[in-house]
């Protein structure tokens, strides 16, 4: 059986900020075939109105977030897996950013598909950090 590769959709759904869309397509890729090799994710670039919906409906909180993730609740059985989707505020981003939009936009990314994966940063005794921190080594993020 041949290998494939994991299926990762990119969505721009803002205006305000440029994208490198294909940089982040290209990294996105490489991070999901070392990461997820047989799953694919979605990753939605938002408003910060946007985002402030989101995060008032899906967490109860007023107020924007640099990145939200939902996991994928189905058990479709499908021949696909798929984990969820990451939305990331770009206007958060671009606010953040010190080495350019684009790399924020991978950390945010990172950072989203590490909890897609399960990890949370406020239950498991620092593991995320520190697989985070190893990952943003490896794939040269600041």
């Amino acid at each position: 059986m041949r290998s494939r590769k994991p299926k990762v959709n990119v969505f721009n759904r803002q205006r305000k900020y440029f994208v490198e869309m294909g940089e982040l397509r290209i990294f996105l890729d490489q991070l999901s075939c070392q990461m997820t090799p047989q799953t694919g994710f979605s990753v939605v670039l938002v408003s910060d109105a946007a985002m402030r919906n989101y995060n008032r409906e899906f967490r109860g909180k007023n107020g924007s977030a640099d990145v939200l993730s939902f996991p994928n609740q189905e058990d479709e059985g499908d021949e696909e897996p798929y984990l969820g989707d990451i939305l990331i505020c770009v206007e958060a981003a671009a606010r953040q950013e010190k080495d350019g939009l684009l790399q924020e936009l991978q950390v945010l990314s990172l950072h989203g598909l590490l909890h897609l994966l399960g990890y949370d940063h406020d239950a498991d005794q620092g593991a995320m950090e520190t697989l985070e921190r190893k990952l943003r080594r490896e794939f040269q993020l600041h």
